[in-house]
């Protein structure tokens, strides 16, 4: 059984989603090749630092106008274009490919097996279902599988490989769709789905400005990711890319501060794999410290500015 895992990265360097998506392509058993489709310049050095990873046999590089922006249905197309050699297709859950692995699985008539979290076998996975309250097991029976992983839960694979690098043809163009322009936000902050360490604020915080009043200064002083609830994000106090939870992001860093979440279930669903979750609430019935292994019942106005100022004094 040979595996084609398809790479996230930036056009510069691989994202940390490859890594964690490597170690599940890995338990299916059999070579697993990687490919990293881009257009820039870049996309050479993110093929090289693929090749360093252990467990990979090989990494083929495509590059062209076509995946220079992550359009969905050219990098689909190459996917399909390379088929006929592998019996898995393997990505990160990420928003890119969850725009381009349903497409690959829909031109290869195959079904897609959505966010796996253990590889029982082969052709046996599981995947969290409702909210993650149960796992669901599923076994396929498609010669081909499409597979996208849940990389929370899944350890990020090491360096230590020395694969070969060759080039892959560039697939034709659909031209199903063009693109017309991209606003990229810049932080200085670590990604979520990478960062170690992130802080979250929720609905209490009432408003944008006490999120940077508060939640930001005590991010920096830990070198964490900033987080929000969907109901945060949804009131305007904080922007898309910081959603936390079944409709946002899934993360499971070493620490995860919990700042005026009251812990809905979809907000659960998306942060309770964290090592260590904190829980600053001033209801002591919220449904966060449940899962908090350290709660604080407290005004967090009061609480988060003593904390902060606590972390300056210990050199943070």
């Amino acid at each position: 059984m040979t595996t084609l895992l398809i790479a996230e990265h930036d056009h510069e360097t691989l994202k940390d989603a490859t890594n964690k998506a490597l170690t599940a392509a890995g338990q299916l058993g059999g070579d697993v090749h990687v490919l990293v489709a881009g257009g820039g310049q870049g996309t050479k050095a993110a093929a090289e630092a693929a090749a360093k990873l252990a467990g990979v046999a090989k990494v083929l590089v495509a590059e062209g106008p076509a995946y220079e922006h992550d359009l969905a249905e050219p990098l689909a197309a190459l996917i399909v274009a390379l088929a006929p050699n592998y019996d898995a297709f393997v990505a990160p859950a990420t928003s890119r490919f969850k725009n381009v692995m349903p497409r690959v699985a829909a031109l290869l008539d195959v079904m897609q097996v959505s966010e796996i979290s253990k590889v029982v076998a082969p052709d046996t996975f599981e995947r969290p279902i409702y909210a993650g309250n149960a796992i669901q097991t599923v076994k396929s029976k498609d010669a081909k599988k499409v597979i996208t992983v849940r990389t929370s839960t899944f350890a990020a694979a090491g360096e230590g490989g020395s694969a070969a690098i060759e080039s892959a043809a560039a697939a034709a163009d659909p031209g199903l769709s063009t693109f017309v322009g991209e606003e990229v936000a810049k932080s200085d902050r670590p990604e979520l789905t990478s960062a170690k360490i992130i802080v979250s604020g929720g609905r209490a915080m009432q408003s944008r400005e006490n999120f940077a009043k508060y939640i930001e200064p005590l991010a920096d002083k830990l070198g964490a990711g900033v987080g929000a609830s969907r109901a945060a994000v949804d009131a305007g106090y904080a922007p898309n890319d910081w959603q936390v939870g079944q409709t946002g992001k899934v993360v499971a860093p070493e620490l995860y501060v919990a700042v005026g979440i009251s812990g809905a279930i979809q907000h659960l669903a998306g942060m309770k794999d964290s090592k260590v979750i904190v829980a600053i609430n001033k209801d002591e019935d919220a449904p966060i410290f449940q899962v908090a292994d350290y709660g604080l019942v407290a005004d967090l106005y009061q609480a988060v500015p003593e904390l902060t100022e606590a972390l300056g004094k210990l050199g943070k």
